[in-house]
């Protein structure tokens, strides 16, 4: 995998839609993220602790 995934490649390991990540990354709610230029980046490390975060607050 690689240390930075796109709007697309967090969405499907969610399995939502890049349209939810948008949102959540609108209104501060998903994994930290990133722009370089135009493109929206996500380090793999965020990504997982957020995913680590949903899982303590749900279990």
């Amino acid at each position: 995998m690689s240390p930075y995934l796109t709007t697309e490649e967090v969405a499907e390991l969610l399995r939502t839609t890049p349209e939810t990540c948008r949102y959540w990354r609108h209104i501060g709610k998903g994994p930290k993220s990133f722009k370089v230029g135009r493109r929206v980046l996500y380090d793999s490390a965020d990504v997982q602790a957020f995913i680590d975060a949903a899982r303590s607050v749900s279990g």
